[in-house]
């Protein structure tokens, strides 16, 4: 019985898919046999469920949903999902309090130490902190013994915690919110072009495409650049940036979240032996 439930294991496949991203709606689905997560649920319930369904998948049975920060372009759906489907909602405690207005009764409500690893049946999902003008925000870190996927928006700068977690993961899904010169000319108030580039705000395209360019020569296979601004960025200078700072290197393919729509539904390199 230990031989067969080694070798069902070894079948499996991690699969992840950016069902959006963006200044209105961000959401991430992570599957691992039937353990089944969303990170953020930033859209409507019924759009998540449309969203889904694009990709063949469903909300019935998913198995958590985690929540990165309390902004409503990550929380917008949580309350209404966990209600819906039953869906238990991991979240620290400072996230929570700044949400839970907006987030409604839970279904199950799971409190995180940021910092510490939470199982959920095959999955290792370490909590990590990144830098946002929010309460307690995270990325993630997803893990089986074979995969590793890590996730990290809206962080305004790559700190040497953010470098050490995500240096291990072969698929990477990673914010690039701005071009500063976009910005700068875009029609958005001083104080908040102040926030967006600040420490506290987001990484603009060249910071991220270099940070992602460092991880290139070890596991990185996937790269997906998200929450990507429909005002002050476009998708032509991503990839510009991209492309520039992937110079020569053939192993990483590159693809860029969308606001209207699910990406690809990505398979993830296994760890090598």
């Amino acid at each position: 019985m230990a031989t067969q439930v080694f070798v069902d294991k070894a079948k499996h496949i991690m699969k992840v898919c950016v069902l959006g991203s963006g200044s209105k709606g961000n959401c991430t689905y992570v599957e691992y046999g039937s353990t089944r997560i969303l990170i953020d649920a930033g859209f409507s319930g019924k759009e998540i469920e449309r969203r889904l369904a694009v990709i063949d998948r469903s909300a019935v049975g998913l198995s958590a949903i985690f929540v990165t920060h309390e902004h409503n372009d990550h929380i917008a759906g949580v309350g209404v999902l966990s209600r819906r489907y039953g869906v238990p909602v991991f979240i620290n405690n400072g996230t929570y309090q700044a949400a839970h207005r907006k987030l409604g009764k839970l279904t199950m409500l799971q409190s995180f130490t940021t910092g510490e690893v939470v199982t959920v049946n095959e999955l290792q999902v370490h909590p990590f902190s990144v830098v946002h003008d929010a309460a307690d925000p995270v990325g993630f870190v997803i893990r089986t013994d074979n995969f590793c996927v890590g996730y990290c928006t809206d962080t305004g700068q790559v700190t040497r915690l953010i470098n050490y977690h995500l240096r291990s993961c072969s698929t990477l899904i990673l914010e690039a919110n701005h071009d500063p010169q976009m910005l700068r000319d875009g029609p958005y108030p001083v104080v908040l072009k102040q926030r967006i580039q600040s420490k506290n705000g987001h990484l603009a395209n060249g910071e991220a495409v270099r940070f992602a360019s460092s991880l290139a020569q070890g596991v990185l296979q996937h790269l997906v650049l998200a929450h990507i601004s429909e005002t002050n960025n476009h998708p032509d200078l991503v990839l510009s940036e991209a492309e520039k700072a992937f110079v020569g290197c053939r192993n990483v393919e590159v693809h860029l979240a969308r606001q209207d729509q699910p990406g690809p539904l990505l398979s993830v390199k296994q760890k090598e032996e």
